[in-house]
C-alpha cells in the first residue's frame, strides 16, 4: 500500500533526526549568506564601517587594561581624546589642531626628530589642558 509509506517514514526516528539536521544546516547557511550580504552592502548604515571620506578617523590608541583604552580621534576638523570601555565612550578632552598635529604627521617626519611615546605626548596634552 503506497499510501502508508510516508507514515512509516514520518514515524521513523532516524528520518526525523535527519530532517532536523538538514533543517539546521539550511538555517545556518542562510544566516551566513545574509550576514555576508548585509556586511557587503555596508550594513544598511548600521553594521558596516564608515565609508572613506566620512570624516572620521582613529589617529592613535593606547590600551589601558582589559577592554579599556584611550583613543585620539579626528572628526572632520575637530580632534578628541576619548576614553573607551565596553559599556561607554567618554570624551576626556577636545584637542586643538596644534595638539593633534603629532598624530597627523606623515611617517617620514618621525625619523627626523626624537618621537615621544604616546604616554609622554598624552601627559603633555593633559598638562596643557590643566593650565587653562
Amino acid at each position: 500500500m503506497p499510501g502508508e509509506e510516508p507514515e512509516m517514514l514520518a514515524g521513523n526516528p532516524f528520518f526525523s533526526l535527519l530532517w532536523m539536521v538538514v533543517s539546521v544546516i539550511v538555517i545556518i547557511a542562510l544566516a551566513y549568506w545574509f550576514t555576508k550580504y548585509v556586511a557587503g552592502r555596508g550594513g544598511l548604515g548600521v553594521f558596516g564601517p564608515l565609508k572613506a571620506g566620512g570624516g572620521l578617523e582613529v589617529l592613535a590608541q593606547l590600551p589601558l587594561g582589559r577592554d579599556q583604552k584611550l583613543v585620539v580621534a579626528q572628526a572632520g576638523e575637530r580632534y578628541f581624546l576619548l576614553g573607551v570601555t565596553v559599556s561607554e565612550i567618554s570624551m576626556l578632552a577636545e584637542l586643538t589642531a596644534e595638539e593633534a598635529a603629532f598624530w597627523l604627521e606623515p611617517a617620514g617626519t618621525e625619523e627626523k626628530r626624537e618621537t615621544p611615546s604616546f604616554r609622554e605626548a598624552l601627559n603633555t596634552v593633559l598638562r596643557q589642558k590643566g593650565r587653562r
